[in-house]
């Protein structure tokens, strides 16, 4: 099972940062946002990676999945 970032509340850069931190030690993330700028971000961050992304929005929140 994935490991979950819970990172709501948190102004960018700080959910990049900690999922940047996090993906360095897993191969397989999920986040949760509740900003859109630290969703584009951390999308751009892994993709940049090679990692793949999928994301899903409900109720104003952003669950990105993160994976190799």
């Amino acid at each position: 099972m994935a490991n979950t970032l819970d990172l709501r509340g948190l102004s960018c850069p700080i959910p990049l940062i900690r999922t940047k931190d996090a993906l360095a030690g897993t191969e397989t993330i999920s986040v949760v946002v509740d900003e859109p700028p630290a969703k584009e971000n951390i999308i751009k961050f892994a993709k940049s990676q090679n990692f793949r992304v999928e994301c899903s929005e409900a109720n104003g929140e952003y669950t990105i999945n993160i994976s190799k």
